[in-house]
């Protein structure tokens, strides 16, 4: 197994709350996390239709079974289990009793935010980072990483992402997307999975998705909505600092993972994605990523965004550590170029922030008379 670098945050939080629930994508590794951090309680999985069938029917007889508490895989199946736990941690002064993880956040937060709110302890889980698949031993190319995605399976048991992202994607929409969305029409579903595929870091244009995906604008905003609940996509923000009263508001979509994305956009090989005109917003999507997987791994609390003016000068992350701005240009080139620099010189005219970061892929690492640093991806995400 890769060791995770969250778990240490996990056993911390099992003793400050009575329960915890950690939620992320399918296939993350959630139950193998747990079950590896708490060897000694026992394991139900509310996928098990018998379980799930007690869980609803008898849910006071369910707990009761685990006096000690237990690990509860997949809680979302059975929701009607949270009032009865809310019960049963009210009564009991033992933390880190129950173990509760799940595949879709927002289902989740509105069935357990109130019920659980102060007994709970909330970590997401996200795919591999870079430390972590780094700390197998093995090395990949940025362009390896981006078209092999970070699902721990793959590089577990060496699975082959073209083969393995066509199956993940129809176990995604049959336990997940159902679950949510009575979708019927899950061609037009994958349809439309794959027009956003095709958007990633762009800003999001609900009426082009609509048009592109032929329907309506309240079934698009349901289906992001969907995405977003089930860890699929991310949106990220403009930064709202008024550094210049000409930003634009509207977010940019990323997918959590980038070999999910170069398999519905139809790259089935590394020497495909080299040459393809989504390379530069892959890579993006990727750098954005790890930010996000190593924020929630270290519980750093820092918040991300992009900058764009309305005359298309961007900047493509913004890293808000509470009291300073980071802004990073991210790039898939090889070779350094100036011109990486000129919208990092644009925001800190605006904006009077000293530091500025690019990332790239070459290997000359320095720093401008300007305090612009210029680093390889590999620096900047260990």
């Amino acid at each position: 197994m890769i060791n995770r670098e969250i778990k240490i945050l996990l056993e911390e939080y099992a003793r400050e709350f009575r329960s915890i629930m950690v939620v992320g994508p399918r296939q993350s590794g959630k139950t193998t996390l747990v079950k590896e951090t708490f060897p000694e309680k026992p394991y139900v999985s509310l996928e098990n239709p018998d379980e799930r069938l007690l869980a609803e029917t008898d849910s006071r007889a369910f707990l009761n079974r685990f006096p000690k508490g237990a690990i509860l895989d997949e809680v979302q199946r059975a929701p009607v289990l949270m009032s009865y736990l809310q019960e049963i941690l009210d009564l009991t002064q033992q933390d880190g009793l129950f173990i509760l993880t799940g595949s879709n956040n927002i289902l989740l937060q509105e069935n357990i935010s109130q019920t659980l709110a102060g007994r709970l302890g909330i970590l997401d889980l996200y795919p591999l980072s870079y430390r972590e698949i780094l700390s197998t031993g093995s090395e990949y190319s940025l362009i390896q990483l981006v078209y092999k995605g970070s699902y721990p399976e793959i590089y577990n048991k060496n699975r082959k992402p073209e083969l393995w992202y066509n199956s993940y994607i129809r176990t995604y929409i049959e336990r997940d997307v159902r679950q949510l969305k009575n979708i019927e029409n899950t061609s037009l579903f994958i349809k439309f999975l794959k027009i956003c595929a095709g958007r990633i870091g762009q800003q999001l244009n609900i009426s082009a998705i609509s048009n592109d995906c032929g329907i309506d604008l309240k079934t698009v905003n349901s289906w992001l909505s969907v995405l977003e609940q089930t860890y699929v996509i991310r949106l990220i923000q403009p930064f709202y600092n008024n550094f210049n009263k000409r930003i634009l508001k509207t977010p940019k979509m990323y997918f959590i993972d980038t070999g999910l994305a170069c398999s519905l956009l139809g790259i089935r090989k590394t020497e495909e994605l080299e040459l393809s005109h989504f390379r530069g917003a892959l890579v993006e999507n990727y750098i954005i990523m790890e930010c996000v997987k190593n924020n929630a791994n270290q519980n750093t609390e820092q918040s991300f965004y992009y900058w764009r003016d309305n005359k298309g000068v961007e900047v493509d992350l913004i890293i808000d550590n509470g009291t300073t701005f980071l802004p990073v240009e991210i790039k898939s080139a090889q070779t350094f170029s100036k011109n990486f620099a000129k919208n990092l010189y644009k925001i800190k005219s605006y904006s009077g922030i000293k530091d500025a970061v690019i990332i790239y892929n070459g290997d000359m690492e320095f720093e401008t008379s300007d305090n612009i640093k210029v680093v390889k991806w590999s620096s900047f995400l260990t």
